[in-house]
């Protein structure tokens, strides 16, 4: 057994050297220094070593259960499912019976008709809805709810009961119904009626001209922006409205009976012309003249909330070649904002 000797530093900084066996107690005389220089007997240091080692672990696996445990601690956590969930999964039944009497709430308004009459054309929205193949929503009242405007829902009842027709002051707005129902048979009735049938008709006549809806919103902005300037309540502007391509003159009027002149592409050149004004409409081929063009301006302004009024200020008196003037006339249209 190895013991201390009397030379050993006192101030217990080097290492002490112990049996593994069992500890060695300090000798007397070097507890008496330690007590008379007031200082506490070092104790024998003692290193634990914590092993997640079981009692059905090999031996031989105390080495790499370190390894293991380290790439746990790298990889992330993957959360546990809650097993134990508090409120139950709501599911629909796709098919759903339906009572034959159908009592409905379509965006506040109530309607009560026969299951048989929604799904009269089977190729309708209201047909798919009430097949039983979907979930409809009721109301407080056990109605069912339809999120639609039912102001003009009475006119597609009546359709569906017996294939009446709205009155003609009625007849756009169930028509913009009748397309989000997708109601076929209706659509067809209503566009054979008027406003709807006369409206087909100047529509083919719109389409013959060129930019007319880029024209519109032209007049539009800038007529707001004239006013918004001068903050003034009305605008005026120039428009030129032309049937013909090519311009009028006094001297051709005699040896033509029409108004379209058949010239070659270089004699067309020299006849190249904008009149000084804010927006032109025309040329186009119908038997709709100016005045009937100018009546739909004014109607789709309207339409737009915008009261326009216009007359005929001249013409334009802009020199071509020789004694050929251009002569197209010129309307001011005056837009009033309120």
């Amino acid at each position: 057994m190895q013991q201390y000797g009397s030379g050993e530093a006192s101030n217990g900084e080097g290492p002490l050297p112990c049996n593994t066996s069992s500890p060695v107690p300090a000798p007397a005389a070097r507890v008496r220094r330690f007590a008379q220089e007031r200082r506490a007997v070092p104790q024998p240091r003692v290193m634990v070593v914590f092993s997640g080692q079981t009692e059905t672990d090999k031996p031989g696996e105390a080495m790499s259960s370190s390894d293991s445990a380290e790439d746990d601690f790298r990889k992330p956590a993957s959360p546990i499912p809650n097993l134990n969930l508090s409120k139950p999964l709501r599911t629909y039944n796709a098919s759903q019976e339906f009572p034959e009497v159908i009592p409905l709430n379509v965006g506040g308004t109530y309607f009560t008709t026969r299951l048989s009459t929604l799904r009269r054309y089977e190729d309708t929205m209201l047909a798919a809805m009430f097949s039983g193949r979907h979930h409809i929503p009721r109301d407080a009242e056990g109605r069912f709810f339809i999120d639609r405007d039912g102001a003009y829902f009475g006119d597609i009842l009546n359709f569906l009961r017996e294939g009446e027709l709205p009155q003609r002051e009625r007849v756009r707005a169930v028509h913009r119904e009748a397309q989000y129902y997708a109601i076929g048979p209706l659509l067809d009735s209503l566009e054979d009626t008027q406003p709807l049938t006369g409206e087909k008709v100047r529509q083919a006549f719109l389409d013959l001209l060129p930019y007319y809806k880029d024209n519109l919103e032209r007049i539009v902005e800038i007529a707001k922006l004239r006013a918004m300037q001068r903050k003034a309540r009305f605008a005026k502007l120039k428009i030129c409205v032309y049937k013909e391509e090519m311009p009028i003159t006094p001297y051709e009027r005699p040896l033509f009976n029409s108004l379209r002149f058949e010239r070659s592409e270089s004699e067309a050149k020299l006849f190249e012309h904008h009149c000084e004004v804010d927006v032109s409409f025309g040329p186009w081929e119908a038997v709709a003249d100016v005045y009937d063009l100018l009546h739909c301006i004014v109607s789709d302004l309207a339409e737009r909330g915008i009261t326009a009024d216009q007359q005929c200020i001249g013409v334009c008196d802009k020199h071509l070649i020789n004694h050929y003037y251009c002569k197209r006339p010129i309307y001011e249209f005056k837009i009033t904002w309120w």
